[in-house]
């Protein structure tokens, strides 16, 4: 999992929900390297979000939550002429699960990511309806 690149909390648990702060798509560090900076993952912005995806779900794991309890993502973008290709990433990546979904074209990214997303899980006893 990636060190935080900001004074906030990777992840929060608000009752039945978890919350997953902004994840870019940084590149995890390898077990047993030593400390690095972050740095984002080669591939624009499909790759980003494929990883910024994992590195949200590495979150959720760690609370004992998984992608398909995933409701709600917001994707934002630096260049919506790119929509259509991260549309196909994160297809691939939900499959058939579908969440809840915004995508917000936005100037620039920590980084300069071109991608960030932020990810809400729902972890209670049933589903909302």
């Amino acid at each position: 999992m990636s060190t935080p690149i900001g004074p906030y909390s990777p992840i929060v648990r608000a009752g039945p929900w978890l919350i997953c702060s902004g994840q870019l798509g940084l590149a995890p560090t390898p077990e047993g390297a030593p400390p690095a900076p972050p740095s984002l993952v080669e591939g624009g912005a499909t790759a980003q979000l494929t990883q910024a995806l994992r590195n949200a779900e590495a979150l959720l794991a760690s609370e004992g939550a998984v992608p398909t309890d995933v409701v709600k993502t917001t994707v934002f973008v630096t260049d919506m002429d790119g929509y259509g290709a991260v549309n196909q990433a994160y297809a691939a990546y939900f499959g058939g699960h579908r969440p809840a979904r915004s995508v917000v074209g936005v100037a620039a990214l920590p980084m300069d990511a071109d991608v960030e997303v932020e990810v809400w899980a729902y972890v209670g006893p049933t589903a909302p309806a």
